[in-house]
C-alpha cells in the first residue's frame, strides 16, 4: 500500500483538522481584534478568515495561487509592498508551507512597520502529531503504510523564536494548543478531551499546534505623538531666556523692529 498524504488545506476537513481548526480560530481571534492600525495582511490559507475580528480599515488575503476571495496573487518572499508599510502580517502556517520559510520571514519584516506585528501559527514537530508526520515519512521512502498528516515542513518553536529575534522582532506571546492525538474519529477525539484540560499544566511544549505575536522593534527609534499633542505640549512649554535673546538677536540682525 502506498502512503497517502493530503495537503493542509484537506486537512482541515478531516476531524483532527477542525479541532486544530477552531482552536486557532479562538487564539487569532483573540490576539488581532486588539492590534490597530491601517493595513492588515494574510499570507496564505484561505480557510481560516484570521483577520475576522480586527478592525483595520484595509484587510487583504494574499495567496500563492488564484483563490476565491484572495485580493493578491504573489511570491510569499515578494511581497507588493514597500518597505514599513503595514502594520499586521498573519502567517498561518505560511512558513511550513514556504520553499524559504527564512526569506519569507525576511520579507514580513520589510513590510511591517516599525512597531508593526506579526501572528504566527505553526505545527510543532516536537508533539505527537510531529511524531506522526516523521513516521509517515519513512514509510513514505519505504514504499508502504497508509497514514494521512499534512504536508509541509514542521519548524520548531524555539527555532522560530530564533529567527524572530535575528530580524529584531520581540515575541510578546507564545502558546501551544491541542495536545490530543489526530485521530480520524469525532468520538475518539472527544475520549481524550482531558488531555486539552491537562496539558497546559504538565507538558505546556508538547502541543501539536503553536501561536506566536511578535513586535518589530527597531534601534534608536523614537515614536512621535500625534500632531495635535505636540502642538498642545510646545504651547504649555515654558519658553527658556536663552531662547528668547537668541529670536530677538536674529530678527535684529534681519533688520526687523522689535
Amino acid at each position: 500500500m502506498n502512503v497517502q498524504i493530503i495537503g493542509l488545506h484537506d486537512w482541515f476537513a478531516t476531524s483532527p483538522g477542525r479541532y486544530q481548526l477552531a482552536w486557532e480560530r479562538a487564539q487569532l481571534d483573540l490576539a488581532v481584534a486588539d492590534i490597530f492600525g491601517f493595513h492588515a495582511l494574510q499570507l496564505g490559507l484561505p480557510e481560516l478568515d484570521a483577520l475576522a475580528a480586527n478592525r483595520m480599515p484595509h484587510r487583504w488575503l494574499a495567496t500563492h495561487t488564484p483563490t476565491p476571495g484572495a485580493a493578491i496573487v504573489t511570491d510569499f518572499s515578494a511581497l507588493p509592498f514597500p518597505a514599513n508599510s503595514l502594520d499586521l502580517v498573519v502567517l498561518p502556517h505560511s512558513l511550513e508551507l514556504a520553499p524559504d520559510p527564512r526569506a519569507t520571514l525576511r520579507e514580513v519584516e520589510r513590510v511591517l512597520v516599525p512597531e508593526g506585528r506579526v501572528v504566527i501559527c505553526g505545527l510543532n514537530p516536537a508533539s505527537l502529531w510531529g511524531l506522526r508526520q516523521r513516521r509517515a515519512r519513512l514509510y513514505h521512502r519505504l514504499g508502504f503504510g497508509k497514514l494521512f498528516v499534512p504536508q509541509g515542513e514542521f519548524i520548531g518553536y524555539w527555532r522560530l523564536l530564533d529567527w524572530l529575534r535575528l530580524l529584531g522582532f520581540e515575541v510578546e506571546v507564545g502558546r501551544f494548543g491541542c495536545y490530543k492525538p489526530a485521530f480520524f474519529s469525532d468520538q475518539w477525539l472527544q475520549r481524550f478531551d482531558w488531555m486539552d484540560r491537562v496539558g497546559d499544566r504538565c507538558w505546556p511544549i508538547l502541543g501539536a499546534v503553536y501561536f506566536v505575536v511578535a513586535v518589530k522593534r527597531v534601534r534608536g527609534m523614537t515614536l512621535l505623538s500625534p500632531a495635535w499633542k505636540a502642538s498642545k505640549v510646545l504651547a504649555s512649554a515654558p519658553v527658556s531666556v536663552a531662547n528668547s535673546t537668541t529670536l530677538i538677536r536674529a530678527e535684529a540682525l534681519n533688520g526687523k523692529n522689535i
